[in-house]
């Protein structure tokens, strides 16, 4: 008994799994053919709708000769020989939208024509050609081709299957008393045509994909020129700012020269003015890198120089300091104060307050003359919260060079993140600028192409514009700004409702 029973259990197993195997075949077949799922015939590029005139027309010729031949010869009665024909004829139409559905007609069609003919034979009479008609034949082959044109391999070969499996069920099992006999016939020319259908359609199909990835490797050519034009861009840029920048280093460490005991204030500031170009010209030999550079967010090798810096600079609040300092260097008197617990910050939004700071602060220096400014920032549990603030200025501000899209780009920049950002002037005459950075927001990753492109079409209010000089920096990293794609700059003292920058 003992060694009955592994075997006993066995055997379940084995029964178990058939039956699994026999359910899953079952779904798929249900998945498969028990559908009315539209598989429309698209209309030729050239001929438009001819084959659809052509599929119709032969329909119009299944009708007639199917409904005369089961009439006349197959001894059906004409109204009952009229409908069956009208069903495989009008399978070849449906076929035209519906393959799978007007499979299962067609066979249909073909299944009860096939009794009402076997109903009526008699020994010796006449040879009906049985199970197929000779036209329910050409019916049957429209659609079995419209069906492998439309649907998945696998559909149209289970198709085929059921179709031969029909066939020889009627034709060798059931069988009839006097016929001749259309099965083999009618099986191989429906394998003819679903094998010719499978290829029409993989044919399709790879002209399909050749389409697209022609179209992709147009994008991508059209993406390399780009490139190409941003790095002849940024090469022309560096041969002309360099050299002004270049003279500029050069007259700050002459001038001291030229003049008879220069003060300590003359010397500092010259060789401030030298320090920023020098800084200037780091940022623009590193910008130029990282547009040359086919990885830029690859460290350069040490042997490189420069400190094996990476290419794509990322500053953080803690270079806040640095920049305050040089700003206040220029004569912008700031202070600076925060409030909350400081937490970690994802990349994406140090590198978006960084910025505005920066921007903010610059603008102020060139607008708002005599000014204040006052930065803030206020760490939340859920984000960052900057404000920064400049009071009534003193003096009028410069002539704007045109205008710029300071606000534009910090609207961009906060948006990237999923947060908010207000520009509003001050009842005592000033501006502030209030941003609010989400810590779980969608983190960008921290590069110089991390800057939003300014696109003023995006946003419906004027902006004030930003000047293009230099800014004061006491970052020796590139900036983002300097992507190739146009950077906005921030305009914390502009009136939101004017194309000026002026408080």
């Amino acid at each position: 008994m003992s060694k009955v029973g592994p075997v006993t259990r066995w055997g379940k197993r084995q029964v178990a799994r058939s039956r699994v195997r026999a359910g899953r075949v079952l779904r798929v077949l249900h998945d498969d053919l028990w559908t009315w799922r539209a598989d429309p015939l698209p209309p030729s590029v050239w001929l438009r709708w001819f084959p659809h005139g052509v599929v119709l027309l032969a329909a119009l010729g299944v009708l007639l000769g199917d409904a005369a031949q089961l009439g006349d010869n197959g001894g059906v009665e004409p109204g009952f020989a009229f409908l069956i024909a009208v069903a495989q004829a009008g399978a070849m139409a449906l076929a035209l939208w519906r393959p799978v559905a007007a499979w299962w007609l067609s066979m249909a069609g073909m299944l009860v024509g096939a009794f009402a003919v076997r109903a009526e034979m008699v020994p010796g009479g006449y040879e009906f050609t049985w199970p197929w008609t000779a036209a329910g034949l050409i019916g049957h082959l429209f659609v079995m081709l419209l069906l492998a044109l439309r649907v998945r391999t696998r559909v149209s070969l289970e198709a085929l299957a059921l179709t031969a499996l029909t066939t020889y069920l009627v034709q060798g099992v059931v069988g009839a008393s006097n016929y001749l006999a259309t099965g083999q016939l009618a099986v191989i020319l429906f394998t003819v045509v679903v094998v010719l259908g499978i290829a029409l359609r993989g044919r399709r199909e790879a002209r399909t994909q050749l389409a697209e990835q022609t179209t992709l490797t147009a994008e991508e050519r059209a993406r390399r020129t780009l490139l190409e034009e941003r790095g002849r861009i940024a090469r022309e840029l560096h041969d002309v700012v360099a050299h002004h920048m270049s003279v500029i280093s050069i007259q700050a460490q002459v001038a001291p020269l030229l003049v008879e005991n220069p003060s300590d204030e003359l010397k500092e500031n010259l060789a401030g003015i030298r320090q920023n170009a020098v800084e200037a010209l780091t940022e623009l030999r590193r910008v130029l890198g990282v547009l040359r550079a086919e990885h830029p967010d690859v460290p350069v090798a040490p042997e490189a120089g420069d400190g094996a810096a990476p290419h794509a600079p990322q500053p953080t609040l803690d270079r806040l300091d640095a920049l305050v300092d040089n700003i206040r260097a220029a004569g912008l008197i700031v202070t600076t104060g925060s409030s909350g617990t400081r937490r970690p910050l994802p990349p994406g939004v140090e590198l978006s307050a960084y910025r505005i700071v920066q921007e903010a602060l610059s603008n102020v220096l060139r607008h708002a003359p005599g000014a204040t400014a006052r930065v803030h920032l206020v760490h939340l549990p859920i984000g960052l919260r900057v404000e920064v603030t400049n009071t009534r200025p003193k003096l009028a501000p410069a002539p704007s060079q045109g205008a710029g899209h300071g606000l534009l780009g910090m609207r961009e920049r906060v948006a990237m993140l999923d947060g908010t950002l207000t520009a509003q002037p001050m009842p005592d005459g000033g501006y502030q600028v209030a941003a609010f950075l989400p810590a779980d927001g969608p983190d960008l990753p921290a590069g110089p192409f991390t800057d939003p492109p300014a696109d003023p079409s995006t946003d419906p209010s004027p902006h004030p514009s930003a000047d293009p000089s230099p800014r004061p920096s006491a970052d020796p990293s590139p900036r983002p700004s300097a992507d190739p794609s146009p950077r906005p700059s921030a305009a914390p003292s502009a009136d939101a409702s004017t194309e000026d920058d002026t408080p």
